[in-house]
C-alpha cells in the first residue's frame, strides 16, 4: 500500500463516518486498503459483493436492465445507504457506496472497459463514470485504477482532503454527476419508500458510548409533557441507549402524512431539542427490522395488542413467530402503564407468553404515570 493511500484511509477512519459498500466487477483492492488499516470497524459497517445475477437481483429487489451502468451503481448506493441507516451508530454520518465495473477479463470483451461509483448520503448522490482505454492495462492494473476512484469517492463524502493520482490518460477523464437533496426531497423519498428513514438530530451529542436507540413511536400531534417525561424515564433505564422519538409517515389505515404536516410536527422537536426519526414503517415487526437492537417504549394498551392473536388473523402461532423474530433482532419493549377502558393497567396486568417474557420490561408506575392524551389536548385546543 502506498504511503499516501494509507494516509487517506487513516483520515477516513478518523472522520466519524460509517459506510455500507456494495461492489461488483472491480475496486477490490480498495477493500483491502480500507480493512487492513486500524480503525476499519469505525468506518465499514458491511461489505457485500453481489457478483452473480441472482445475488444482484436479490440485493436490489429487481433485475438491473444493465449491470454495469449508472442506474445500477446508484441503485446499489441507495440500497447500501438504507442498510447503513439500520446498522449505524446513532449520531454518525452514514453513506451508501455502490460500485459496478466491467474490466479486463480472461476473455477479450467486445464492449468498453468501464466502471461507475456512486455515493448516497442524506443530502446528495454523486456518481463518477470512467471508460478505460482497452489493452492499456492488465486486469489487476484496471482494478487498481478503479480502487483509487472508489477510495476518492469515500474520502470526498467523508470530507477528507485526498489528492489521488490514479494514472489515467486524457481520454479517460471521468464523467461526474451530482444531485443535491433538500429536506422536502428527503422526506418524499421516505414517503415513496426509496429511503427508509430521515433522522433529525436536535439534541446535544451524547457524551457516552452509544450502542443502540431507545425509541418512543407515536403521532405526536401534539408533542406534550407526558411524551417528554416518558422518554426521559425510559431512557434512564437504558444506559447504552440514545433517545429518539419516531413518527411513521405511512399510516396503516390513513393516507400518508404530507410533507408540510411532517415538517410541522418535526418543528416541535426542534424547539424541544429532542431527536426525532421519520420512518415509513407503521408496524412494530417492521420497525424491529428497521431499528435492530433497539428498545421501543410503548403503553400497556399497545403491549396488549402486540400479544393478542386477534391482530394476527386469530393465529396464536403466527403472533408468536413474528414477535420471536423481533426478539431475535434484539428488540425489547419498555412498557408504561395506561388507562384502558377507564382502568389503569400495567405490564403485570397483561398475559405475556412465556417465550416473550424477557422481551417486555415494565416501567414502574412510581417512575412514570401520566394519564394525559394527545386526543384530550386536541379537544381542549379545538383542533
Amino acid at each position: 500500500m502506498e504511503s499516501w493511500v494509507r494516509a487517506v484511509v487513516e483520515a477516513i477512519h478518523s472522520s466519524r463516518s460509517q459506510a455500507v459498500i456494495y461492489l461488483a466487477g472491480g475496486a477490490s483492492q480498495a477493500l483491502g486498503w480500507l480493512l487492513s488499516v486500524p480503525g476499519a470497524s469505525s468506518t465499514v459497517l458491511e461489505v457485500v459483493v453481489p457478483y452473480s445475477r441472482a445475488s444482484m437481483a436479490q440485493l436490489l429487489g429487481k433485475m438491473p436492465l444493465q449491470f454495469t451502468s449508472k442506474m445500477a451503481a446508484e441503485d446499489m448506493a441507495r440500497a447500501a445507504y438504507n442498510r447503513a441507516l439500520k446498522l449505524s451508530v446513532p449520531g454518525l454520518q452514514v453513506m451508501g457506496v455502490g460500485f459496478t465495473g466491467s474490466l479486463a477479463s480472461a476473455r477479450p470483451k467486445h464492449g468498453d472497459h468501464r466502471f461507475y461509483v456512486s455515493t448516497w448520503t442524506h443530502n446528495g448522490l454523486r456518481t463518477s463514470h470512467v471508460t478505460l482505454l482497452k489493452g492499456l492495462r492488465s486486469r489487476e492494473e484496471e482494478d487498481k485504477v478503479s480502487s483509487y476512484f472508489l477510495l476518492k469517492a469515500i474520502a470526498d463524502t467523508c470530507r477528507v482532503s485526498a489528492t489521488i493520482q490514479p494514472g489515467i490518460q486524457e481520454p479517460e477523464i471521468p464523467e461526474e454527476s451530482v444531485e443535491q437533496f433538500d429536506e422536502d426531497q428527503e422526506l418524499q423519498q421516505v414517503i415513496d419508500g426509496q429511503v427508509c428513514m430521515k433522522v433529525y438530530h436536535f439534541a446535544a451529542p451524547a457524551e457516552k458510548n452509544i450502542s443502540r436507540k431507545v425509541i418512543l413511536p407515536g403521532s405526536f400531534n401534539p408533542l406534550h409533557d407526558g411524551h417528554l417525561r416518558l422518554l426521559e424515564v425510559a431512557s434512564s433505564m437504558c444506559d447504552d441507549g440514545l433517545p429518539f422519538f419516531e413518527i411513521s409517515a405511512i399510516n396503516a389505515d390513513k393516507p400518508p402524512l404530507s410533507i408540510a404536516e411532517i415538517k410541522r410536527r418535526v418543528e416541535q422537536f426542534r424547539k424541544a431539542g429532542k431527536n426525532v426519526i421519520i420512518s415509513n414503517q407503521p408496524y412494530f415487526y417492521k420497525k424491529a427490522e428497521l431499528f435492530p437492537g433497539s428498545a421501543f417504549i410503548i403503553g400497556a394498551d399497545t403491549a396488549a395488542r402486540l400479544v393478542n392473536p386477534k391482530y394476527y388473523g386469530g393465529d396464536y402461532n403466527r403472533m408468536l413467530e413474528i414477535l420471536l423474530e423481533c426478539k431475535s433482532m434484539g428488540t425489547t419493549f419498555l412498557v408504561g402503564g395506561r388507562m384502558i377502558e377507564g382502568v389503569f393497567k400495567a405490564l403485570d396486568d397483561l398475559e405475556i407468553p412465556e417465550e416473550l417474557s424477557g422481551m417486555f420490561i415494565s416501567i414502574p408506575e412510581e417512575k412514570f404515570r401520566m394519564d394525559i392524551s394527545s386526543t384530550e389536548i386536541r379537544k381542549r385546543l379545538g383542533l
